[in-house]
C-alpha cells in the first residue's frame, strides 16, 4: 500500500467559501456522518458560482452536473464546527472542470477533509455536454492553483 498523501492547508487553495455545522450533521458515533462532507462541498461550489451571478439553479441556460467525486477524511468534524471550504480548479476542459476542496475545521491550518467534483457543464433542455460560459470560465481560472 502507498504512503498516504498529506492533508492539504489552507495556502494550498485559491479562494474560501464559510459554512456551518448542524445538530443533525452529527452521527451515532458523535462526528459528522461522512454523506454531509458532499453536502458541504456542493454547498460550497455552488454557493460560490450563485454569489458571483454564475449560476441560477432554475434559469441558467447551461450549469454542471456532477459526473465523478471522491473524498478523503483525515480528521473529525462536528456540531458546533465552524467549516471553511478551499476552492481550487485542478483541470479545466471545454466543457467539464475538475474542482478540489478541502474541509477546514475552525481556524485549523490542516484540512480535516478533501474531496473533489467532476462536473460536465450541460444544456438545460437537452443535457448534452456544452462548452463552459466565457465568464465562468474565466472564474474558474482564477481558482487554478500549481498544486
Amino acid at each position: 500500500m502507498a504512503a498516504r498523501v498529506p492533508a492539504a492547508t489552507r495556502a494550498d487553495y485559491a479562494d474560501f467559501y464559510p459554512l456551518q455545522t448542524r445538530w443533525n450533521d452529527n452521527d451515532a458515533y458523535g462526528h459528522m456522518n461522512n454523506v454531509v462532507h458532499y453536502a458541504l462541498f456542493d454547498t460550497a461550489v455552488n454557493g460560490w458560482l450563485i454569489e458571483r451571478g454564475l449560476l441560477d439553479p432554475q434559469t441558467s441556460p447551461v450549469f454542471g452536473l456532477v459526473v465523478e467525486t471522491g473524498c478523503r477524511y483525515f480528521g473529525e468534524m462536528k456540531f458546533p464546527d465552524r467549516v471553511t471550504a478551499g476552492l481550487r480548479v485542478a483541470q479545466l476542459g471545454k466543457s467539464s472542470v475538475r474542482m478540489e476542496l478541502g474541509l477546514f475545521k475552525n481556524d485549523d491550518d490542516t484540512a480535516s477533509a478533501e474531496g473533489f467534483f467532476v462536473h460536465v457543464y450541460v444544456g438545460r433542455e437537452d443535457h448534452r455536454p456544452s462548452e463552459i460560459p466565457a465568464l465562468t470560465r474565466r472564474a474558474l481560472e482564477g481558482l487554478q492553483t500549481t498544486s
